[in-house]
This record gives C-alpha cells, structure tokens and sequence, in this order.
C-alpha cells in the first residue's frame, strides 16, 4: 500500500525498517501492529502488515520528542520490554488509506504517544540520530535553508554508498560510467545511482524501492531524449518503444555533464542500431500516412521537453470538437470543429476583448491570461478517477471541492470558452481507446455537488450516448 506519493512533494523516501507500532505501551488496552517504518526527511511512515488498519503518517515539524526509552526504564521489571524502541511524541497524525480504501487523509489532532520497536534493537541509535537530524531540518524557518539541509542529508547517503557490482546482468559486462541520479515519476523523484555498461543501463535506488534495480536493455532502446526539469537541462528519458506515450525510465542527474556523458554512451549505442527521428522525419511520416495524428502529436510534444513522467510537463492534445449540445455530431459542418489557428484564450471574442482591455489597464508586468493551458493541476483534473492518489499527493491528503472537478465535458468545454481564468488544453488521454479515465470504477467518494448529487461517472455529450 505504501507508495512514494504519500510523501509531501519534495520529499525524500531514505530507509525502512519492519517494526511493531505500539499504541497505549503499560496500559489494559495497548495495541501492538507489525509493519514497515519509513524514514522520510520530512515525515514517519508506519505501513501495518494488515491491510485493515490505516498506515500513519507523522509530520516531523509535528513531533514534541524523538528518543530512545531510557536505560532504566528498559531495565524496570515493572514495565513492559521496549528494547529496540523508538518513542515519538507528536501534536497530530494522519491516518491513510483506513480499510485499504483510497480516500483524503484522516487528521487525528492531539498529542499522542506513538512506540515502534524495530526488529534489530541495534539501529535504534542511528535511526533516532537520523530523525534528530531530520527533525532539526523541519524546523528551519526558510524552505531553502530546509531543501539545503535535507539535500546536503541525501548528498552524503549517496557519498557513502555505490552501484552493487553483483547486480550486473553478466560478468562480461564492461563498466562505461557511474554517477549520482533521481529516478523521475509523477510528482516525487528517487535517488539513487545510474551504471552504464556496454549492454545495459542501470538504475539503484538508494531506498530498494520500488525494487533494488532498474534494467534498461541498450539493445531495446529505441528513443532518447535530453529534457529540462525544473527548467534545468538535468533530465534523459528513454523509450523502449516506437510510439507509446510514457517511457521505460526518466532519470534527472546533479549536473549537466553526467547527463550529457550518459545520452552520449546511450545514442552512441542507438546510432549503430537504428536510425535517428527528428521533427522532419515524424513530420513526413505523418504526411505519407505513415504514423497517425495521435502518434504525430505525440512524438511532437517528446520533442518538446514533455513527458508524462513530469506534470509540469504533460503532453498537451488540442480540442477539436466544439459541438457538445447535439445529438448528433455532425462532421460536415465547420461550427462542428475548433479553430486551431487561435489558442483556447483566443476563441471567443467577448472574452478575449476584456483580457485586452485589462492587459492595457495593467501596470508592469502586464499578462494576457492568469492561467496556463497545461499545469499538474489540471492534468490530475482529468485523471482523478484513475490516479487519485496522485491528487491527494498534490493536494495535501484532500480531494478538489466537488462542483470544480470534472464533472461533465460540456461544462468543461464551456468553462474554456468562457471563464475568466479557464484557458486548459486536453490530455492524450482523450484521444486514446481506454476511456477509463471518465469512469468512477474504483467508487472513489469525490464528495457532493451543490445540488445533492454525487460525483460519479463523467457526463458526456448527447452525441456520445451510444
């Protein structure tokens, strides 16, 4: 059940150890649950074994104590054996994932006393220094001085550790390189180490997780691409496939250089295998009907810098259709279809008019829209019936309110054709043959509208009810 996206975002998942979480320690009704406890450099992470019972989140900046129970108080026959325990005493917890159902996070405030006992008593001391260490971090007043310190944390784990030779596919295999890097997916990044050899690039998470290692046969590669993260040049995504939207790794590196040496020895390999796709080439493609539409704009948002690896950075599909009140879709009329030569903001006139008006009215610096076409936000708008957990990640353990989710696509279509601050594109997803993305299949409770009813299945237009 755990997964990097209960973490806040810009947080670092460091070690795990299997543990018994111990709630009301020396009274009638203590509790005693086996599990997992996550180190992470802002939270503690308790995943139970039974799915029944909800995995507790613990926000650093929130503990009031972090220690070891004393020595005497171990040795005191008239308390219970808390040898390799860790108490933490915290203001507020949250509960996640309560009966294995995906929902918004239950805050429990007050403070309450929380006893893990690991299985090997003899890493208590270095996790309680990790924790002190972590803990000193949270309570910095500036989020650079925190991002700092905590990266300065991370620096010296991987400083201390290196890519386990052992785990090469072969021991012919020649080492070209080896260098620091973060595993990129939505909305959290992994560090750890990368190794490229003569026949495969490696990826070893510091943590073990989601497994000890990532293996990119060079020989199944087929597109890579040099991306910007967080507009910096840091980033190299990999295809194992010809025209698939998502990608087989997305790996952002400390600095340029490992970056750079990477895509060298990858594209090295590629150029003697297959030939090289540029814009040129996918465009004449597309025009001898070689490739479809789809494919054509996926390959052209690649080129671009987007990847559905970062939402920042979500491959963006236009709308088309701007017919979403007749019963029947009539594809000979030009009033069926959107003008693409003008972007959503631009569509109507009325609209458009008064955004001139105040951009003229502004004072420095002026800007036409207040709002982006594409964000990770808007992404997850689309895709919250299939990904909830990403929006709960994003969102701080909560749900959007319920009358501004997507509810309906005509209502959405007329949101960007008409409101003030409503300037989204569409998603790929839109254009593909899994509509899944539309349904409410995993029952999720995404709240009540305003009128009484609930958030269900997305409705579509009358044309599509067949």
């Amino acid at each position: 059940r755990f997964s990097l996206l209960l973490l806040n975002l810009e947080e670092y998942y460091f070690e795990q150890h299997t543990a018994n979480h111990i709630i009301n320690k020396d009274c009638k009704d203590e509790r005693k649950f086996r599990g997992s406890l996550k180190i992470c450099s802002k939270s503690l992470i308790f995943e139970p074994d039974d799915n029944i019972q909800p995995i507790i989140k613990i926000l650093l900046r929130d503990c009031i104590s972090i220690k070891a129970p004393e020595d005497n108080e171990a040795n005191n026959p008239f308390t219970r054996n808390t040898s390799g325990g860790i108490s933490v005493v915290c203001s507020q917890v949250f509960l996640i994932k309560e009966r294995n159902v995906i929902a918004p996070y239950k805050t429990v405030r007050g403070r309450t006393e929380h006893l893990f006992q690991l299985d090997v008593a003899g890493k208590v001391g270095d996790v309680v220094q990790t924790l002190h260490q972590l803990y000193r971090a949270s309570c910095l007043d500036k989020m650079g001085d925190q991002a700092a310190m905590i990266t300065a944390i991370l620096q010296s784990r991987l400083a201390r550790t290196s890519f386990d030779k052992n785990r090469f596919q072969s021991i012919s295999e020649t080492l070209h390189m080896e260098c620091k890097a973060e595993m990129v997916t939505p909305l959290v990044t992994n560090p750890g180490h990368v190794c490229v050899t003569d026949a495969n690039l490696y990826f070893q998470p510091l943590n073990g997780y989601p497994k000890l290692v990532v293996q990119i046969t060079l020989q199944n590669v087929r597109r890579i691409y040099k991306r910007r993260h967080g507009l910096m040049p840091l980033g190299l995504e990999v295809f194992c496939t010809e025209n698939d939207l998502c990608s087989d790794i997305y790996l952002k590196f400390y600095n340029y250089q490992d970056r750079d040496e990477v895509y060298f020895l990858i594209a090295t390999y590629i150029e003697n295998h297959i030939a090289e796709h540029t814009a040129e080439s996918y465009m004449l493609q597309w025009q001898r009907g070689h490739i479809s539409n789809y494919q054509y704009l996926l390959h052209l948002n690649n080129l671009a810098d987007r990847s559905c690896n970062d939402l920042s950075q979500y491959p963006v599909f236009p709308w088309i259709i701007a017919d979403y009140s007749s019963s029947v879709l009539d594809l000979t009329k030009p009033e069926t279809f959107r003008d693409l030569s003008k972007p959503v903001g631009a569509l109507n006139k009325e609209r458009l008019d008064r955004l001139v008006t105040r951009y003229q009215e502004m004072t420095e610096p002026k800007f036409m829209y207040g709002s982006h076409y594409s964000s990770p936000g808007y992404v997850l708008f689309y895709l919250v019936r299939v990904a909830p957990e990403y929006m709960l990640c994003l969102q701080n353990g909560k749900f959007d309110h319920a009358d501004r989710m997507f509810n309906s696509i005509a209502e959405t279509w007329k949101n960007c054709l008409d409101g003030a601050t409503d300037f989204k594109e569409l998603i790929p997803e839109f254009y593909e043959n899994d509509s899944s993305f539309l349904v409410n299949s995993l029952k999720l409770d995404l709240g009540k509208r305003q009128g009484g009813k609930m958030v269900e299945d997305v409705e579509l237009p009358p044309w599509a009810s067949g």
